[in-house]
């Protein structure tokens, strides 16, 4: 009953209550109707018996859980802080909960923190503002977290800001890391994940500049060790003046505005693997609310839980609609030669996975792009066995909110093809995945409310649409860059 397999329920249910018998006919077991209890009696006593395992357990199990749940909730009440740094650490690997413990921080009123690469070290700690009259406690995002970043760069990185001190600037950063285990692709990581953020350059501008920062720095080290002297190396170092001067002349800064919020935020899922300081949907909560009526979070309490009180409930087959933002999409051609879609769609709460087949795919391909916030009608569908669950799609469309000023609606997505002016086509078919995700970084952090063109990707022969981008000749060089020049179509 625990285990809620009712197939062998069913079985047992027969069993209690009329009884078992061997193949002679020897009763082993007399049931409830030999007995003497009427069966309509024997199905009850069953019923309140199945509804009990539901939750029940043994004595010596209860006690534990009940000495460890009022431990538990005093450290909650008392030191929330603390308490809810230390279970996120504790589901630092499983990111399908970590979203959830983030939510529960926010209805504590507790403010998670991005990374910051003079206050974090590798896991979630508790950050108190010193400054204010009355210290404020907040959860500071790891390093150890960020994807690219391993420990031995997070302990190189936090081993020489105990030794000299917080990092003073970027560049300030470069040097003093320089030849330790923090490589190119950390640094960048870094940057995305907004660890930089306090030094007052955009995140657009370092992404543009950091690699020349650090060939500078590699070059500069190179000619120290070979003797060689530099104009910079003439500087009088007791003028505060001149160094600054100096130091704006060594390094090249390729200065840009920042990334929209959207392009930032999605920067941050990718480093972090989830969303920390906002996210894409939370501007339309209300109206999702509103016109869903089911999310990640109540459907997993609802597998979890069998429908306890106070929980909702959720039957398979049952029908529904959920928003989210597309994560992936996969296609599969079945054995029968039809076209299944496999789309990960994100929430507030978390994922979860919807099935596409042919018809629902063709009549919703303007709306299945990747980070496309959309709303999907379909059919539950619960695997008992796993206890898991999918939706089966029947329509996936834009998701539309209503301008309150204007009681006009809208689509959120900003899809208005009154600017589109181009199309670019690009063959990935021979890409592998390393030069994939750079492709795929491209087509994000250049789509703009004003997007100018449509990019299309071709694999194997088949054309998939992949949004708008806002194009120009050095982001078509940068696509060629990574495909080749014969890959690409404007």
């Amino acid at each position: 009953m625990g285990k809620k397999k009712l197939d062998v329920m069913a079985k047992e249910r027969e069993v209690f209550i009329h009884g078992q018998t061997d193949e002679n006919g020897n009763v082993i077991v007399p049931g409830c109707v030999r007995n003497g209890i009427d069966e309509v009696s024997a199905n009850k006593i069953f019923d309140e018996m199945a509804e009990f395992a539901k939750y029940a357990f043994n004595k010596s199990h209860a006690a534990a859980y009940a000495v460890l749940s009022y431990q538990t909730a005093y450290l909650k009440a008392y030191y929330k802080e603390e308490f809810m740094a230390a279970t996120l650490n504790s589901f630092l690997g499983n990111l399908d909960k970590v979203p959830y413990y983030i939510d529960e921080c926010k209805r504590l009123n507790i403010e998670i923190l991005k990374p910051d690469i003079n206050r974090s070290f590798t896991k979630f700690t508790v950050d108190v503002d010193k400054n204010e009259e009355e210290a404020i406690r907040k959860i500071r995002f790891g390093l150890g977290s960020v994807k690219n970043v391993g420990l031995a760069a997070v302990d190189a990185i936090v081993n020489e800001r105990n030794k000299n001190g917080d990092y003073k600037s970027f560049t300030d950063f470069c040097e003093r890391i320089e030849g330790e285990a923090v490589n190119k692709k950390c640094i960048e990581s870094l940057i995305k994940a907004g660890a930089f953020d306090e030094f007052g350059e955009t995140r657009n501008t370092l992404l543009s500049s950091f690699e020349i920062i650090l060939d500078t720095i590699s070059d500069k080290k190179n000619k120290s060790i070979s003797g060689q002297v530099s104009m910079f190396d003439l500087g009088n170092s007791n003028n505060n003046e001149e160094d600054n001067e100096l130091e704006k002349m060594k390094y090249t800064y390729i200065r840009h505005e920042e990334f929209s919020k959207k392009e930032l935020l999605f920067m941050e899922k990718e480093m972090l693997g989830l969303y920390i300081s906002g996210h894409p949907l939370e501007g339309i909560r209300q109206q999702i609310l509103s016109t869903t009526n089911i999310n990640t979070l109540n459907l997993k309490e609802s597998l979890e839980d069998d429908g306890l009180e106070g929980k909702p409930k959720y039957n398979d087959g049952q029908m529904v609609k959920i928003a989210g933002i597309i994560n992936t999409i996969k296609k599969k051609i079945t054995k029968t030669n039809k076209l299944m879609v496999f789309i990960t769609i994100e929430d507030l709460y978390g994922s979860m996975e919807v099935i596409a087949f042919e018809n629902t795919y063709q009549s919703s391909m303007d709306s299945l792009k990747e980070d496309n916030i959309v709303m999907i009608e379909g059919r539950l569908s619960i695997k008992e066995e796993d206890n898991t669950a999918t939706i089966i799609a029947s329509k996936i469309y834009d998701f539309q909110t209503k301008n309150e000023d204007s009681n006009k609606t809208l689509n959120v997505n900003n899809n208005n093809n009154n600017n589109i002016n181009s199309i670019i086509k690009v063959n990935i078919s021979n890409l592998d995945e390393d030069n994939k995700e750079k492709l795929r970084n491209i087509i994000r952090n250049n789509r703009k409310e004003n997007s100018n063109t449509i990019i299309i990707i071709i694999n194997e022969g088949k054309e998939l649409p992949a949004g708008k981008i806002q194009l120009n000749d050095n982001i078509i060089n940068e696509i060629k860059f990574i495909v080749g020049n014969d890959n690409v179509i404007v």
